[in-house]
């Protein structure tokens, strides 16, 4: 066993600590440390690092349907990747995944761990999805907002997330939950087992669980706010010179340049859309129209909003296992199980075709009426739009199941008249993916709407008079409910990729005291660890051949091997002096070899003083580092289809795709971390915390790409650079643009950290009182946060809440009354006001001239928000003191139904399928029951 000192001291890394079901209040709190499997845990308000730590209480209020969702709402987590959020992400098929981003900072950067070990990631970008971790199990997780890099390895840029389990956990535990929305929608249930029990005379331990659950999602986006047409328009009477904004934020707008039916969208025949079974009629524009976009006419018919997800479906299942023994006195051998499988299925976007349909004037198809009208203009084409309404929208189904395995020994030995302990393990992951998507296929596609007429009168593809048994089957593009079940098999399918990640660790610590100070003894930390990632897969023949519009995911290939070692120390230099309460230094090497990049070297410094009791002051300064990725390092180029503005052209929205490729000659990102802060533990009001930490974070070389939007608007600009990665089809227009990541970003994150808690016995205040109640403030403050791509200037986005922001302020607030049988939780979270984008412009009238840097819009507010949970358990049955017990509850989210502020998308994209909410920071769901019961015996 671990020593009082050494716990008191402990190190690798000393950033991860608790005392209790919170961050400790009191020093004397530190007498309940935990050894989380080679990593020493201790008061979070005694650390060099800023922590925080929620407790399995805190969660349990929240009832969350996934723990995840419950980490997301601490304020230094933001921008995370969530199903919600990920909706539309069925192009790099990440639909469904649960993946943590510290500080903005990418969920790339922040290292996600279970009971102190990695996990393999679920995508190749390494994302750890934490959906896979056996949650029944979680007894609380600590959040270390700082670099820890030299404590933990490449990844940790950010900070680290660690799910620490109850390994001796006693008993038999369960829960079943269930819940639904306020409009009776995204019904959802969860169960979960979990036992526990000693054996051999308590020696050994064996712990097992299961967890099983489903929501039902929301198809379509049945509420108010986004059935009102909001969207970013371009302003018809905009020109330079004018004085007018170019883009205009606006309700009652759909898109001009394609209906469900088809609409000829160019010449003279420009305005005639088509109806249910082909019928011509003159479509609406209404009175503000600038090609691809309307506001009014017949707006309503255009929205396309109901066709995406609001809520994906998602099932999911998991199983756990851990089995210990002591097999003598000092070492105890151990042995982890995991299995989980998530299933999710999303609807994304209509099928879009933004006027850029070619029809010949001799197709089969056309109405005789518009034939006859195109003879007497000698017309021989068709320029045309269409969402293919007879099709169902885009859709996307992953499959991902994850098997992990550990197998490791503990213990101790007494050496130089001090007792060390050891950890060694060996893990295997495996991430298996079937991500499959629903989409048209290109050349099938292209081939059907080339309908005429063979010598017998049927309507053919005009390939089929050439090669009679090539199998294609005439498509309609003139109305709604034209075309037959055959035609819509032939143009549309599904395609898919099967791909696999894997994780091997190999790691080994050393921890000990070998000497003492005038102040105490000193701590230090030795350790090892070699790590290979791998993976590869197949794909389907449509997306080998390019030919879905969106989907066309291709697995990634290669592997790389991360060999490294670090020591850890922590060195008392006062104690108990006039001067000083207590002073120490914390400090961290970390030597590091990679198979692709070479050699990295990352440090840490740090030191806590204590001038008195009350008051403790802390700071760190480190060199962290994020290794590349396997997609980032191997990725062989994966087409993804999306739609851009076009300036060459106009500003025309243009269907193009993107060719997302890896670069083998990526080197490790370099960020300097600097963290100074003050601790508040006034002796004259026992059970108060406070805390404040400022933060900076500059990233230099980091591995960043230029999106398709940016990539065009640079070329257009004039930098060359950018133009060699644009590519032309025949009639010159913009078809593919190549996207490949490089070091060429520099990043910068600042901000603040505010925690405080407060544990207030209410018969201090009034003796006849009974029951407690605990105050919790957790919010963060964003300082700046932006990339330099070499635009000038680089765009801060703190405050771009219409965007990736981060917000200017995220907090937390929750305020606890517990008074057995009783335990009543009223939680607000919310984000502060913000802007669409920091570079735009507002305003109506005198407006500068509108540029690709700084566009004038007419509004770029959008609002803050502030939702209220409530949570009520109620103890049913009462066994003993340890908690055992039966306890009913009830959780209400959003509870005064608050809807999201809203967002509009555009101009480019896809958003005519994008709801105007931001699921990054606002409640799209509305008001949710949850409602269950759980026990412990």
């Amino acid at each position: 066993m671990l020593t009082r000192n050494t716990l008191r001291y402990g190190i690798a890394p000393i950033a991860l600590l608790l005392a209790g079901p919170a961050a400790a209040q009191q020093p004397a709190a530190v007498e309940e440390i935990v050894v989380t499997g080679t990593r020493v845990v201790r008061d979070g308000y005694e650390a060099p690092t800023p922590l925080t730590v929620m407790s399995v209480d805190q969660i349990q209020d929240s009832a969350p349907a996934n723990v995840a969702d419950f980490v997301n709402e601490l304020p230094q987590l933001t921008g995370s990747t969530t199903p919600q959020g990920g909706r539309t992400s069925i192009s790099a098929g990440g639909t469904g995944i649960n993946a943590l981003n510290l500080r903005n900072l990418g969920t790339t950067r922040v290292l996600v761990l279970l009971d102190g070990k990695r996990n393999v990631g679920s995508q190749p970008t390494g994302q750890v999805d934490v959906n896979t971790f056996p949650q029944q199990l979680i007894s609380r997780v600590d959040v270390v907002t700082g670099g820890a890099s030299a404590a933990y390895g490449s990844d940790a840029l950010a900070g680290v997330v660690n799910f620490v389990l109850d390994k001796r956990f006693t008993g038999i535990k369960g829960e079943v939950q269930g819940g639904v929305s306020t409009y009776g929608d995204d019904r959802n249930w969860n169960v979960s087992l979990a036992a526990g029990t000693p054996f051999a005379s308590e020696r050994g331990h064996f712990l097992i669980s299961g967890e099983a659950s489903k929501i039902d999602g929301i198809f379509g986006c049945p509420r108010d706010w986004c059935e009102q047409g909001w969207n970013i328009i371009n302003n018809p009477d905009y020109a330079p010179g004018s004085g007018l904004p170019e883009r205009l934020v606006l309700s009652q707008t759909a898109p001009s340049n394609q209906t469900p039916g088809g609409i000829i969208t160019a010449g003279p025949l420009a305005g005639i859309a088509f109806g249910p079974g082909g019928e011509p009629y003159q479509f609406n524009y209404g009175a503000l129209r600038r090609d691809p976009w309307m506001q009014g006419g017949e707006w309503r018919a255009n929205d396309v909003h109901q066709d995406i997800s609001l809520d994906p479906s998602a099932s999911r299942q998991n199983a756990f296992a851990r089995l210990s023994y002591e097999v003598t006195d000092d070492i105890e051998v151990f042995a982890e199980w995991s299995w989980a499988f998530n299933k999710s299925r999303t609807v994304t976007a209509t099928h879009f075709s933004p006027g850029n349909i070619t029809i010949q004037g001799d197709n089969a198809f056309i109405p005789d009426e518009i034939r006859t009208q195109m003879q007497t203009l000698g017309l021989t084409t068709l320029q045309m739009g269409s969402y293919s309404s007879d099709l169902e929208p885009i859709q996307g189904e992953n499959e991902r199941t994850v098997r992990r395995y550990v197998a490791g020994a503990t213990g101790n030995f007494d050496i130089f008249d001090s007792r060390w302990n050891w950890d060694v393990y060996y893990q295997y992951g495996k991430a298996g993916a079937r991500k499959s998507f629903y989409d048209r296929i290109r050349t099938p596609f292209n081939n059907a709407i080339d309908a005429v007429r063979d010598s017998n009168g049927a309507i053919v593809c005009r390939t089929t008079l050439t090669d009679p048994g090539n199998g294609c089957v005439p498509w309609n593009v003139f109305g709604t409910g034209v075309n037959s079940q055959s035609a819509i098999d032939y143009v549309a399918d599904w395609s898919y990729a099967f791909e696999t990640n894997k994780q091997e660790v190999i790691a080994g610590t050393v921890t000990g005291e070998p000497l003492s100070t005038w102040a105490g003894p000193v701590s230090l930390a030795l350790g090892v660890e070699h790590r290979k990632e791998s993976g590869g897969g197949i794909e389907s023949a449509i997306n080998a051949a390019n030919q879905s519009w969106v989907g066309n995911q291709a697995p990634t290939f290669g592997s790389y091997s991360v060999t490294e070692g670090f020591v850890e120390t922590v060195v008392p230099l006062a104690n108990d002096l006039p001067w000083a309460k207590s002073l120490e230094f914390n400090g961290a090497v970390r030597m590091t070899s990679y198979s692709t990049s070479g050699y990295v070297t990352t440090w840490k410094a740090g030191a806590t003083y204590s001038p008195v009791d009350d008051i403790t002051f802390r700071a760190t300064r480190s060199r962290d580092i994020r290794a590349p990725h396997r997609q980032e390092l191997f990725a062989a180029g994966i087409f993804t289809g999306n739609v851009i503005v076009d300036p060459f052209r106009g500003n025309v929205l243009t269907d193009v795709q993107s060719l997302l490729s890896g670069n083998i000659n990526l080197n490790p990102e370099k960020a300097d971390t600097t963290g100074v802060g003050a601790i508040y533990q006034p002796s004259w009001a026992p059970g108060l915390s406070a805390s404040v930490d400022f933060y900076n974070i500059k990233i230099n070389n980091a591995i960043g790409t230029v999106g398709r939007q940016e990539t065009v608007d640079r070329c257009f600009r004039g930098e060359q650079i950018f133009c060699d990665n644009l590519e032309y089809d025949a009639n010159n227009v913009i078809s593919i643009v190549k996207i490949q990541p490089t070091n060429f970003v520099k990043q910068i994150a600042r901000g603040l950290d505010i925690e405080a808690s407060y544990d207030m016995p209410l018969d201090n205040l009034v003796s006849n009182w009974q029951g407690d109640l605990t105050f919790r403030v957790l919010a963060t403050r964003y300082l700046k946060n932006y990339e330099d791509t070499g635009s000038s200037p680089p765009t801060d986005t703190v405050g771009a809440n219409g965007g990736s922001g981060p917000p200017k302020w995220r907090y937390r607030l929750s305020a606890t009354y517990t008074n057995d049988p009783v335990r009543v939780t009223l939680t607000g979270r919310g984000i502060s006001a913000g802007v669409y984008a920091n570079t735009n412009i507002e305003c109506t009238t005198s407006c500068p001239d509108s540029s690709s840097l700084n566009r004038t819009v007419n509004d770029n507010h959008v609002p803050g928000a502030l939702y209220l949970d409530a949570a009520l358990t109620y103890k049913i049955l009462d066994i003993d003191q340890d908690g055992a017990g039966v306890d009913a509850y009830l959780n209400v989210r959003n509870l005064m139904n608050k809807d999201p502020a809203l967002v509009a998308q555009g101009p480019g994209g896809v958003a005519f399928s994008t709801p105007p909410s931001n699921p990054l920071y606002y409640d799209s769901l509305g008001r949710m029951f949850r409602a269950g019961v759980r026990f412990r015996m």
